[in-house]
């Protein structure tokens, strides 16, 4: 198993509204700049100062500084108002660029992604289940297909590798069908370690379902919410938890991991989420109906010619989640459940819809239900995710920043 280097969730302070102007905490001044404007896209001076309560002119000394490393970039003047024109800053695309690493059960990614979390470039790698010295060899061969499209200065912007990967890989022999020991090989591998023999780039790791969830929290919709649930809909269902405005990774980096929730408990013993709101349950059904089970990767942004058994796996998802959104709801008052996957943007939406319907039948005495909408960023959330593990180490507050 990887170890998960605890400072990749960036910093932590004590007052999340408000920056602080002593030596010595400039960098973290940065940080808080960046990160707000993140937040809204852009914002001038003066915005920034009100925020954050620092003094316009130490504002005025960080944007400066920040605009001279090409982090940030001038936006149009906005006009107006008495006095000169207000001119917001934006963070520039270009000033940093980021390598993810998305490890899943059938097949991995690898995005380039710039500053304000675009894929700038991404490279597939399929296999029948996955292993170290074959996933090292893509890794090593693309980072060098990526440099190649880059120029030397772009090279030089980018600030590490992140990587999204199911935790204790080896214990997966049963779902992927793989021989236990060549699984073995992931039993003690450090990412870290293995990357160093050929980049000498910062790597970060994270549970691919919880790197997800940091996805939509840094990049997507899950700006707008303080506190909801996360659900990522892979091979298996996993997920995250966003509190105050912080994913909540747990005391031992796996919390969120909503796939080993009970379901169902009785004489057949306990049922959990992973067994009935996984794509692995959609492939069984086509394996068993005689069709191709191959679509489902092959083509995931169009799923067709299986009308039947997607009615009954959405039917089967959607009551599962509408059962784990009210469970996690009664542990904590979430604003929001978000609901993501490794599928077709329609088959999101009938997903999110059929899941508001079940959580209706549902019994709701004693929590207040909460909205379930589509999450924002889609296939690549995990990729994106790990690619965002650098930028949150080095450049951003992964929370306090919401003001």
């Amino acid at each position: 198993m990887a170890v998960i280097d605890e400072k990749l969730v960036g910093a932590r302070i004590l007052d999340p509204s408000s920056g602080a102007s002593q030596t010595g905490l400039r960098a973290h001044n940065e940080r808080l700049v960046l990160s707000l404007i993140r937040r809204h896209e852009s914002l001038s001076k003066a915005d920034i100062a009100r925020r954050t309560r620092l003094s316009p002119q130490t504002v005025s000394v960080i944007m400066r500084a920040l605009e001279k490393d090409d982090l940030l970039q001038r936006c149009a003047p906005v006009r107006g108002k008495v006095g000169q024109p207000s001119i917001p800053m934006a963070l520039n695309p270009n000033g940093v660029f980021s390598v993810g690493l998305k490890i899943g059960r059938r097949s991995a990614d690898l995005v380039l992604m710039d500053f304000v979390g675009r894929v700038r470039k991404k490279l597939n790698f399929a296999y029948p289940y996955p292993l170290p010295e074959a996933l090292m060899g893509f890794v090593e061969k693309g980072l060098n297909t990526i440099y190649n499209t880059l120029d030397a200065d772009d090279r030089d912007r980018i600030v590490g590798i992140g990587i999204g990967a199911p935790f204790e890989l080896w214990s997966w022999l049963d779902q992927v069908g793989a021989p236990k020991d060549k699984m073995e090989a992931w039993r003690g591998f450090n990412f870290a370690d293995a990357i160093a023999i050929f980049s000498d780039l910062p790597v970060f790791v994270e549970n691919d379902a919880t790197a997800a969830c940091s996805a939509e929290h840094v990049f997507g919709r899950g700006r707008e919410f303080a506190d909801y649930v996360y659900f990522f809909v892979g091979y298996f269902i996993g997920g995250g938890i966003v509190l105050n405005h912080s994913i909540h990774t747990g005391r031992t980096g796996n919390a969120g991991a909503f796939g080993s929730m009970p379901m169902q408990v009785g004489n057949k013993g306990g049922r959990q989420l992973i067994d009935c709101a996984s794509i692995v349950v959609l492939e069984e059904r086509l394996k068993a109906a005689g069709l191709d089970p191959d679509v489902l990767i092959k083509d995931p942004q169009s799923w067709n010619g299986f009308d039947k058994q997607l009615k009954a796996w959405i039917d089967l998802t959607a009551k599962s989640l509408a059962n784990a959104s009210v469970s996690a709801c009664s542990v904590f008052d979430f604003q929001a459940v978000m609901i993501d996957g490794r599928f077709p943007i329609e088959i999101k939406k009938r997903l999110v819809g059929e899941t508001r319907k079940k959580m209706q039948k549902l019994d709701l005495r004693g929590i207040e239900p909460p909205q379930v909408i589509e999450a924002s960023i889609g296939h690549d959330a995990r990729a994106v995710g790990a690619a965002s593990l650098p930028l949150l180490s080095r450049y951003l507050l992964e929370q306090n920043a919401h003001a």
